[in-house]
């Protein structure tokens, strides 16, 4: 007698959907927005050749990169400072060649100051809602979704009394080749 066996459950990549949401751990959803963002400039940098140093305690920032290159002029080694945030609060892809993005007071205030002998930039990531959407293994790649975009705010005006709005351009994803630019320009005294 043969029996017959169960088809086998779909993988949880590949383009079948999956089967059933994963059991979560009970970290708040923002905490592993925050750890999914950092994932995210860990690749970037990794594909740009560039180091990392999370500054500590943090005042503000949350990354120095660094990048060598034998092309700077400024220094045999530039860095940048990196401010990161992740919301859900937008679709797969903003609409039109901006996206807002609000930021408290403060914060603006030191994304902003000019001049400055380190450059800074926002990076904003924007992520499925749900957990079950951030990420897509399969057999030749990883999908990361969604993406994060980055802005230069240096000299941005505080308009809000508390929080001031700022808009992202959607034109400059965060990516290697980004952020190899970003670190030329930086390199040969420009701004990022």
């Amino acid at each position: 007698m043969v029996l017959a066996q169960p088809d086998p459950a779909p993988l949880a990549s590949g383009p079948h959907p999956r089967p059933t949401p994963a059991r979560r751990g009970a970290l708040a959803t923002t905490a592993c927005m925050e750890t999914l963002q950092i994932g995210y400039l860990h690749a970037v940098a990794a594909a740009a050749g560039c180091t990392l140093a999370q500054p500590f305690p943090d005042h503000g920032i949350d990354w120095h990169v660094s990048h060598s290159a034998p092309g700077h002029t400024t220094d045999d080694e530039v860095t940048i400072k990196v401010q990161l945030k992740c919301t859900h609060q937008l679709g797969p892809r903003p609409p039109g060649p901006t996206f807002p993005f609000t930021l408290d007071n403060d914060h603006l205030t030191k994304l902003a100051r000019t001049p400055a002998s380190v450059h800074k930039i926002l990076v904003v990531m924007i992520a499925p809602r749900t957990q079950d959407d951030w990420l897509r293994a399969h057999h030749d790649h990883l999908e990361l979704r969604h993406c994060c975009y980055w802005t230069n705010l240096a000299g941005h005006p505080v308009t809000g009394r508390r929080r001031t709005t700022v808009r992202i351009p959607t034109a400059r994803v965060f990516d290697d080749r980004a952020l190899c630019e970003i670190m030329t320009r930086v390199g040969s005294g420009g701004r990022p």
